[in-house]
């Protein structure tokens, strides 16, 4: 095994069960029939499989394209809920190319995000995606940041990112004209680019390299094969059975699941561990109006505040032009609620009863209290806003998008930072690879993630 994977002790078996209310996949309008969105590949029509992936976001597609890169002799199938792919997480997120500064020094976070910084860059060069190296400022405005600022500083230095400096007031006057602030860092090599394009990319590689892609396919039962004289010979090459709820069937060897906001559902589903749980946070974004978009060149991020689990409000230039100014951070009652009122009973008892979250409110509930006030009302939200850009008024900013964060939380009420990998034992546990958690900055990380990803498959499986 790769020695840096962080595994969690699973007993996987034959699992079954029905999966209400997890997955709404959206049906195809002509017959509700899972589409193959990969006519031309070598295996586009059949469905028995080397490898299944389970997950059409960012991560499952980057390990799809590492995998059938790797073994392009293996028929690898990538598994979508959704008609479309990238539509959530990846379809959500902020769209910042991270340079890898606010991770513990050492750790799995901290080296993928500054080696998936380089390769997205390098990727994106090659594929002529666009994107913008427009630079971050980490602003200290008041004197009792300022030694966390610096220690900051010297954190991003173990990490070995790129560029750094710290600068004084006339220097953040140079890079940002609307910005106050006592002492900044500099992190040039920070960007912006869109991610969805970039998972996409990542699809047509793995579809031209062979692979096949079905979309609306909503996996609610995973066993091992049961041998008949209709399905002997499959059975015993491909063991495993994944079924969706229209009843149809993909027979595979391996699965690997990468499936965001229900990674612990499907683990359980498939027999396995279903901890560390996930809790979603939706994270709500204002815009700024066209005409202020002047007042913000790059991004401008605060002092993280290590007492609190989120880096707090920022303004992220986007690649549209568009500024956003957020995310607060507040518990979303559905996994996919993108709105406030988004609701889902299962997943909010899933959330009270199976994970932390009570013990995390008692830890933070300062801190959520002024998240959930932000969140209703923009004049909050703006008065922290102005500790950076004082001619930002209420009137220049509008509601925007959300997103929602799939947060892995322990028993405990601790959040997972780091990315976790889940194998098992048993018939299907020996089979699978479950991805975790795969926490901000996973788009940045994506690339550097699936080699780790194609390196464990290959060694677990044997490949």
């Amino acid at each position: 095994m790769v020695p840096a994977l962080r595994y969690l002790g699973s007993v996987c078996g034959r699992a079954r069960g029905i999966f209400p209310g997890g997955f709404s996949a959206a049906r195809t309008p002509e017959s509700g029939k899972s589409r193959l969105l990969c006519q031309g590949g070598r295996r586009a029509s059949t469905s028995s499989f080397d490898i299944v992936i389970i997950g059409g976001g960012i991560v499952g597609l980057a390990s799809a394209r590492a995998l059938i890169l790797r073994h392009p002799a293996l028929s690898i199938g990538v598994l979508e809920k959704e008609k479309d792919l990238a539509v959530h997480q990846t379809g959500h997120n902020s769209g910042v190319i991270h340079s890898g500064i606010y991770y513990k020094p050492e750790s799995l976070k901290a080296k993928l995000c500054v080696q998936g910084a380089a390769l997205i860059y390098e990727y994106c060069n090659q594929k002529g995606i666009s994107y913008k190296q427009c630079g971050k400022l980490i602003v200290a405005v008041e004197q009792e940041e300022i030694p966390r600022l610096q220690a900051l500083y010297e954190r991003g230095l173990q990490n070995g990112v790129q560029g750094l400096r710290l600068i004084q007031q006339e220097d953040i006057k140079k890079k940002e004209p609307y910005c106050r602030g006592l002492m900044a860092i500099d992190c040039p090599y920070t960007g912006i680019v869109d991610y969805r394009q970039v998972a996409l990319s990542f699809a047509k590689d793995f579809q031209e390299a062979g692979g096949s892609i079905l979309t609306s396919f909503e996996v609610e039962d995973i066993e091992m094969a049961r041998e008949s004289p209709s399905r002997s010979k499959d059975g015993m090459k491909y063991p495993i059975v994944i079924r969706n709820t229209k009843g149809e069937e993909v027979l595979c060897q391996y699965v690997v699941t990468c499936a965001g906001l229900y990674s612990d559902r499907i683990s359980e589903l498939s027999g396995c561990n279903p901890n560390p749980r996930i809790v979603p946070f939706r994270g709500d974004y204002l815009v700024l109006k066209p005409e202020k978009r002047y007042l913000v060149k790059g991004n401008i991020y605060p002092v993280p505040d290590s007492r609190f689990p989120f880096l707090g409000v920022h303004f992220t230039p986007r690649m549209d032009g568009n500024i956003w100014l957020g995310p607060n951070a507040v518990l979303a009652f559905k996994r996919e609620g993108y709105r406030p009122f988004d609701f889902s009973a299962r997943d909010i008892m899933d959330i009270i009863i199976k994970s932390g979250l009570i013990k995390l409110v008692f830890q933070n509930f300062s801190y959520g209290v002024n998240e959930i006030y932000k969140a209703c009302f923009l004049s909050a939200t703006v008065k922290h806003l102005q500790k950076f850009i004082p001619e930002i008024t209420i009137s220049d900013i509008l509601r925007g998008p959300a997103g929602v964060r799939a947060q892995a939380l322990d028993r405990d009420g601790n959040l997972i930072e780091d990315f976790v990998f889940d194998g098992g034992v048993g018939d299907i546990g020996n089979r699978i690879l479950h991805v975790r958690n795969a926490p901000s900055p996973a788009a940045t990380s994506s690339l550097a993630i699936s080699g780790m990803i194609a390196d464990e498959v290959q060694q677990r499986f044997k490949l």
